[in-house]
């Protein structure tokens, strides 16, 4: 299999680095996600990511205030 080098900023190595699961490498992780891409379907496309912790706490939080800004909503 013929290798190519590409050169990325150092933004995009993090990236990519963040959705990287423990044993994917940058190759699987790149085609993983031109092919979410050209499929379109963002629901698909978070079911294909490794689990994140930091992500699931962040949308609990979000959740939560939701929840007390509807509430404090309700009760005027």
């Amino acid at each position: 299999m013929a290798h190519k080098t590409l050169t990325i900023s150092e933004e995009a190595y993090n990236a990519l680095s963040m959705v990287k699961g423990k044993d994917e490498s940058f190759t699987k992780v790149i085609l993983r996600l031109a092919k979410r891409r050209s499929s379109g379907d963002l629901l698909d496309y978070v079911r294909s990511m490794p689990p994140n912790e930091e992500l699931a706490s962040a949308i609990e939080r979000v959740l939560e205030k939701r929840k007390f800004i509807r509430l404090r909503a309700s009760g005027r």
